[in-house]
C-alpha cells in the first residue's frame, strides 16, 4: 500500500438493537472513530464511515420477551432510538444501516454460500437442549431452573439472576424451557463450522509479524493468546427462529450465527451507501489501496482480528490495516452494568444536559471532550462526575474558552472590532516563539491522530490554548493600551499581540474540529468565515484572518458545570442502583446452612493443596465461561480448565499465583482434560476472586 491510501473505510462496532447504549460504548468505538474520520475529511481524503444496528441473535428475542412484544418491534424501536442518540451527540456516520434490511440478508447469505461452495466450511453433529413442545432448540438463556449455588428459582442457562453466578444449562436443577415450561431434552443437530485452525499460519504472519509493532499491545496480546492456544472450529449457524436463514435446502430452521452475519454488516452498509450516492462499493472492500480501520471495544477483538479477517481473506477482500480497540470505561468506581442499572446511558446525558435550556451543542462537545480525555486506549479508565466537572470548568472554560473570549473582547476594545495588522518590523522573540508553537501544534496533533493516540492529540489542542493564555499574559495589551498617548509604537505592539492571538484562535478552530465540532462551528461564526477554513492544510499558518476584517462579538464557548448538577447526577446513579437491587431481591426462602456438613480431619487431609503460577491462559473455543490454564506447580506443569472467563481476561491472570487442588481426579471439559482445580472465593454479587498466597511462594509449596 502507498504511503497515503487512495481511500479509507472506517467502521464502528455495530451496537445490539436490544437496548440503549451507555457512554462506555461511546468512548470505546464511536467518538474515537468520529475524531479520526473528521480529521481525514479535513485532509480532503476519500473516506466512508459506516455503522448500523446489529439486529439478530438471541439478545433480541430475549429483550422482546422482557418487553412483552415481538423481536421486530424491539429492533425497530431501538434502531431508531440509537440512531437518534448518535445524531444528537454528533457522530457523523456516512450511513447508519441495519442488519434486518434485505440487502444485508442477501449479502450475508451470499457470503455463506461462497464459503460453502468452496469447501471452506465443515459440518458437525452435536447434542443441544431441545423443547419438544415448541419444537425448538434452546439457547442458554431460554432455559430456566434452580440455581445450584444459591437455590434461587431465578436461574437461567447462562447465569443466576439472584446470586450472579455464571452457569451452564447442565448445571441447573430441574431445568425447563422458558417457551413451554416443559423440561428440555438433548437432541442431535447438525451445524456448519468455520475451521479457524486451518488459518493459523496466515494469522501468525499477519498479526504477530506484520502488525506486531503498529497495533496496540493489548490487541496483539489477546490475538497471540488465542492463536497460541490452538484455534478450534467455530459454528456459523444455529437453531433459532430469529435471524438470517441459512441458504441451503437441508438447513430448515437454521439461521446464520450472529457473530458471522454482524461484521458482514459493514459490507452491506457500504453497498447501501454506494447505492444512495451513485458510487461503486467494490473498491472500498477489494482495492488494496483502501485502508480499512475497525474501531471497537476489547470484547470484540477476536471477531475483528481473527474470525472476520479469515472470512475476508477467503473472498479476496482487503484486511484491516488497524483495529484500535479500546479497553473498558468504568463508572464512579465500579464496572458499568445494565442489569444493576449502574450506567450512564447516552440518552440520559442528552436529556439531562443537551436538551436543557442551558444545554445545546456546547454540552455535546463537553461530553466528547471528557470521554476523549479519559479514553481507555491502553487500560481501563473511569468516568466520574467530578472528573467531568473538572475537565469542563478547569480546561474547556478556564483555558480554551477563556483564551478565545479574552482575544475577542480585547480585539473589539483595542482594535475596533477588526483584525489588526501584523507589523513584522517589531516582532520579538515572544512573538516568534508563539508562531513556532502554532506550527508545531499542527505537526504534533497530526502525528498523534495518525497513530490513533486521541488523548495525546487532544492534549496538544488544549495545550496550544494554554500557551495562547501565557503569551497574552506576557504581552499584556490592556496595560500597553495605557501608554498610547506617550508611545507611538504602543498600538503596533497591541496589534501584533492580538493579531497573533486571533490567528491562534483560527488554528484552534481547525485543530479542535475533530474533537469539538460544535465549538469549531461556533468559532467560525464568530470569525465570520466559512467551513473551507477548516481544511487541514490551513492549520499551522498565521494568515487565516486578513487584517481589516470585521469579526462578530464574542460568545462564551462553554458554560460551567455547577456543583448541584454533579450532586444530582451522583444521587440519581445511586438511587437507580438501589432500586434495581431492591427489585432483584428474591422472595423469602428457607435459610440455607452457611457451613456444609461436618467432616473429620482425615477427610480434609486427603486434599493436596499446592501453590502454582499461571503461565498461560486462553479461552476455550465455543465456551464463553471457560479458560484453559497452564499452571506451573514446580514439579510439573498442569492443564486446568476453569470457569472464570466471564470474570477475568487471559492477559490479566498471567503470572498470578493460585492455590490448586492438585489431587483431584482428571475431568474432561469441552474435550480438554483438566487436571486440578483453582480455588476461588465468590462475593455477594457473584464476582470471583483468587485465593492467593500471602506474598510470593515457591511453586509446589503445600497449603495446610
Amino acid at each position: 500500500m502507498s504511503t497515503q491510501p487512495k481511500r479509507y473505510l472506517i467502521t464502528s462496532a455495530l451496537p445490539y438493537a436490544n437496548g440503549l447504549k451507555h457512554v462506555g460504548h461511546l468512548a470505546g468505538a464511536y467518538i474515537p472513530a468520529d475524531i479520526y474520520v473528521r480529521y481525514l475529511r479535513a485532509q480532503q481524503r476519500d473516506v466512508v464511515f459506516v455503522c448500523g444496528s446489529d439486529e439478530h441473535g438471541t439478545a433480541i428475542p430475549i429483550q422482546a420477551m422482557k418487553e412483552h412484544t415481538t423481536p421486530r418491534a424491539i429492533i425497530d424501536k431501538y434502531h431508531a432510538e440509537m440512531k437518534q442518540d448518535f445524531a444528537d451527540l454528533n457522530i457523523s456516520f456516512d450511513i447508519y444501516h441495519r442488519t434486518s434490511e434485505p440487502l444485508h440478508h442477501e449479502t450475508a447469505q451470499e457470503f455463506f454460500t461462497y464459503l460453502h461452495e468452496r469447501n471452506q466450511l465443515e459440518t458437525k453433529e452435536t447434542e443441544q437442549f431441545f423443547d419438544e413442545e415448541s419444537k425448538t432448540f434452546l439457547a442458554d438463556r431460554f432455559i430456566k431452573g434452580t440455581c445450584p449455588n444459591c437455590g434461587s428459582d431465578r436461574a437461567f442457562g447462562d447465569q443466576c439472576e439472584n446470586c450472579g453466578r455464571t452457569l451452564s444449562p447442565d448445571e441447573l436443577i430441574n431445568p425447563v424451557s422458558t417457551l413451554s415450561g416443559q423440561p428440555p431434552v438433548k437432541k442431535k443437530t447438525t451445524h456448519w463450522y468455520l475451521p479457524l485452525g486451518k488459518h493459523e499460519d496466515f494469522l501468525k504472519q499477519w498479526i504477530l509479524e506484520d502488525h506486531k509493532n503498529d497495533w496496540r499491545a493489548t490487541v496483539v496480546g489477546q490475538c497471540k493468546s488465542w492463536i497460541e492456544g490452538g484455534l478450534q472450529s467455530r459454528a456459523v449457524t444455529r437453531d433459532l427462529d430469529w435471524g438470517i436463514k441459512v441458504p441451503l435446502a437441508d438447513a430448515a430452521g437454521k439461521v446464520l450465527y450472529v457473530w458471522f452475519d454482524a461484521p458482514i454488516g459493514y459490507i452491506s452498509a457500504t453497498k447501501q451507501w454506494a447505492i444512495e450516492n451513485n458510487k461503486a462499493w467494490e473498491p472500498y472492500w477489494q482495492d488494496k489501496e483502501t485502508k480499512l480501520v475497525h474501531f471497537i471495544g476489547k470484547d470484540n477483538i477476536v471477531f475483528h482480528c481473527i474470525i472476520f479477517p479469515i472470512m475476508l481473506q477467503q473472498r479476496g477482500y482487503i484486511l484491516p490495516e488497524n483495529v484500535p480497540a479500546n479497553e473498558f470505561l468504568n463508572l464512579e468506581g465500579d464496572k458499568m452494568s445494565t442489569s444493576r442499572n449502574w450506567k450512564l446511558e447516552m440518552r440520559d446525558y442528552i436529556n439531562d444536559f443537551v436538551k436543557q435550556p442551558n444545554g445545546g451543542p456546547q454540552c455535546v462537545d463537553m461530553l466528547r471532550y471528557y470521554l476523549t480525555q479519559i479514553a481507555p486506549e491502553t487500560k481501563d479508565s473511569e468516568f466520574t462526575w467530578k472528573g467531568f466537572q473538572d475537565a469542563v470548568n478547569s480546561e474547556l472554560v478556564s483555558i480554551f474558552g477563556n483564551f478565545v473570549n479574552r482575544t475577542f473582547v480585547l480585539m473589539h476594545k483595542l482594535c475596533g472590532g477588526k483584525v489588526p495588522a501584523l507589523h513584522t518590523d517589531i516582532l520579538d522573540e515572544t512573538d516568534e516563539q508563539l508562531i513556532e508553537e502554532i506550527k508545531m501544534a499542527k505537526r504534533r496533533v497530526e502525528t498523534y491522530l495518525e497513530e490513533y493516540k486521541f488523548r495525546d492529540a487532544l492534549f496538544e489542542v488544549i495545550d496550544l490554548s494554554r500557551k495562547g493564555n501565557q503569551y497574552m499574559q506576557k504581552k499584556e495589551p490592556w496595560i500597553v493600551a495605557k501608554q498610547l498617548a506617550e508611545n507611538l509604537e504602543a498600538q503596533k505592539s497591541i496589534d501584533n499581540s492580538l493579531h497573533l492571538c486571533l490567528q491562534l484562535t483560527a488554528n484552534l478552530a481547525i485543530l479542535s474540529n475533530p474533537f469539538l465540532p460544535n465549538t469549531s462551528q461556533k468559532m467560525l461564526h464568530m470569525m465570520k468565515v466559512v467551513d473551507k477554513m477548516l481544511n487541514w492544510s490551513n492549520a499551522g499558518t498565521i494568515n487565516l484572518l486578513k487584517p481589516g476584517y470585521s469579526l462578530r462579538a464574542p460568545e462564551l464557548l462553554f458554560r460551567k458545570i455547577e456543583d448541584a448538577e454533579i450532586t444530582q447526577q451522583v444521587e440519581k446513579l445511586k438511587a437507580g442502583l438501589v432500586k434495581v437491587t431492591e427489585a432483584a431481591k428474591p422472595a423469602p426462602a428457607p435459610v440455607e446452612p452457611t457451613v456444609k456438613e461436618t467432616i473429620q480431619y482425615d477427610d480434609f487431609a486427603k486434599l493436596d493443596l499446592k501453590v502454582g503460577t499461571i503461565i498461560s491462559a486462553v479461552k476455550v473455543p465455543k465456551a464463553d465461561k471457560l479458560l484453559q490454564l497452564e499452571v506451573d506447580l514446580g514439579f510439573e506443569t498442569r492443564t486446568i480448565v476453569s470457569g472464570i472467563a466471564l470474570h477475568f481476561t487471559p492477559e490479566e491472570i498471567i503470572n498470578k499465583q493460585v492455590v490448586v487442588v492438585a489431587n483431584l481426579a482428571p475431568r474432561k471439559m469441552r474435550g480438554i482434560e483438566s487436571n486440578g482445580m483453582i480455588l476461588m472465593a465468590e462475593n455477594a454479587e457473584g464476582k470471583l476472586h483468587f485465593v492467593n498466597p500471602d506474598g510470593v511462594v515457591n511453586n509446589g509449596a503445600g497449603v495446610n
